[in-house]
C-alpha cells in the first residue's frame, strides 16, 4: 500500500469514526488526507470501497487477537484469553473499533461469523469444565465483551483492571 493510500484510509477512518459513515463525503476525506478526490476513486473506486478497505483492516486486526484464543487449548486459558480480549486492543486502533461498533447500528452491518467459531470454542471450554449451561456461559462472556468494549471506546473506566480481575475471579481463571 502506498503512503497516499494509507493517508486516505487514515483520514477516512478518522472521519467515519468521528462523524459517521453517512455524514462523511469523499470530498471531506480527500481534504483531510490532502489528496484529490480523484485519487480516492482511482485507488478505492468510491466511498463504499474505502469502507471495505477499512473493514478488511479491522478483520485482520481481529484475526490476530482471536488467533491467541483459538490456540489457547486448555479450557481455563481459553476463557481467560477471551475475557482479556478488550484489554488487548491497542488504543491506536480505537477509531477502527468505534467505526465497527457504530456500523452495527448505523447500517446494520454485523458479521458474526468470526464470533461463531469463538462461541463454539468457548462453549466447549465451559463444557470441559463441567458448567451446567455452557452455551449460556459463553453468551454471558460475549455480553461482557461487548459491554466492556463499548465502555472502553466511549468512556474508559478508571477501574478497568479491577473489572477484569473480578470477572476472572468469577470464572476462576
Amino acid at each position: 500500500m502506498t503512503e497516499k493510500q494509507e493517508k486516505i484510509l487514515k483520514a477516512a477512518l478518522n472521519l467515519f469514526a468521528q462523524n459517521g459513515y453517512a455524514s462523511t463525503s469523499t470530498s471531506k476525506v480527500a481534504k483531510e488526507a490532502g489528496v484529490s478526490e480523484g485519487l480516492i476513486f482511482r485507488h478505492f473506486e468510491n466511498k463504499e470501497g474505502l469502507l471495505k478497505a477499512i473493514m478488511n483492516m479491522a478483520m485482520e486486526s481481529s484475526k490476530q487477537l482471536i488467533t491467541e484464543v483459538m490456540l489457547a487449548g486448555e479450557p481455563k486459558k481459553v476463557i481467560r484469553k477471551m475475557l482479556e480480549l478488550p484489554y488487548q486492543v491497542d488504543r491506536s486502533h480505537y477509531d477502527m473499533w468505534r467505526l465497527t461498533y457504530a456500523l452495527k447500528w448505523q447500517m446494520n452491518m454485523y458479521d458474526s461469523s468470526a464470533n461463531d467459531a469463538l462461541r463454539l470454542i468457548l462453549k466447549d471450554a465451559f463444557q470441559q469444565l463441567g458448567y451446567e449451561d455452557p452455551e449460556a456461559e459463553a453468551e454471558l462472556v460475549f455480553m461482557f465483551l461487548d459491554g466492556a468494549s463499548t465502555a472502553f471506546l466511549l468512556h474508559e473506566p478508571k477501574n478497568k483492571a479491577d473489572v477484569l480481575k473480578c470477572i476472572k475471579k468469577k470464572y476462576n481463571v
